[in-house]
């Protein structure tokens, strides 16, 4: 694939994920009194995929790519964090998915606190995991394109 495209679908995922999170945000933001069930269950249904579509682009596409095309040595430090990055926001992701899939359901919101600590640690640390990829991984890609971050 020519690094143009890489480039586009790696930006492509990360306004999916930007958007993801915006909208957990939102959830943690009226958890308790606001709840909006429907939204809960949508997100409940559309974490986890986005999440694992993101990552399996990056480890089969973006990481090979970069690792030909510039010196794997410095890089392999950084995509193996990023490898176990990914691991560790699949697992938070789908017991994500499990919480907001029962507060759909209308299930009790158990300690509103949790989840809202839950949703913000994720959709933070999704959002570094971006921002560390846009500024450092992307423009190895193509340099012009760098500064055409999507906001983290």
């Amino acid at each position: 694939m020519p690094k143009d495209l890489i480039a586009q679908e790696a930006q492509s995922h990360h306004r999916k994920q930007h958007f993801m999170c915006l909208r957990l945000e939102a959830v943690a933001d009226a958890l308790p009194a606001s709840i909006d069930r429907q939204e809960c269950l949508l997100l409940a249904r559309d974490i986890y995929p986005t999440v694992k579509a993101a990552h399996e682009f990056e480890e089969s596409v973006l990481f090979p790519h970069l690792q030909r095309n510039a010196d794997a040595r410095a890089l392999e430090d950084g995509l193996e964090r990023l490898r176990f990055e990914h691991w560790e926001d699949e697992a938070y992701a789908e017991e994500l998915s499990d919480t907001l899939s029962r507060i759909g359901r209308g299930g009790p919101v158990r300690d509103a606190e949790k989840i809202s600590w839950m949703l913000r640690g994720f959709f933070d640390g999704v959002r570094r995991h971006m921002a560390f990829e846009a500024e450092h991984l992307l423009p190895m890609l193509n340099p012009i394109s760098s500064g055409e971050r999507v906001a983290t």
